[in-house]
């Protein structure tokens, strides 16, 4: 990883790897915010990279997507 990234990088990488996993499992971010009892703005903020979100939200996620964490962490 390169450890030069921006915080902003960083979250729009990560938002990235979300979008990307949410509609690899055929989910719309409403559906995928109700399974995680979010709203859907909250997630669209964290696909976008306008938020950060806490690694225990990070797991809930990564099981809700049934997704290996690693695969949401990861950055080029």
């Amino acid at each position: 990883m390169n450890i030069d990234i921006s915080k902003q990088e960083l979250l729009k990488k990560f938002g990235l790897n979300v979008k990307f996993a949410r509609m690899k499992k055929g989910l719309t971010q409403e559906q995928l915010a109700e399974k995680m009892d979010i709203s859907w703005t909250y997630l669209a903020k964290i696909e976008t990279g306008k938020i950060n979100m806490s690694l225990g939200k990070i797991l809930e996620l990564s099981k809700t997507l049934e997704v290996d964490i690693n695969k949401l962490l990861y950055i080029e």
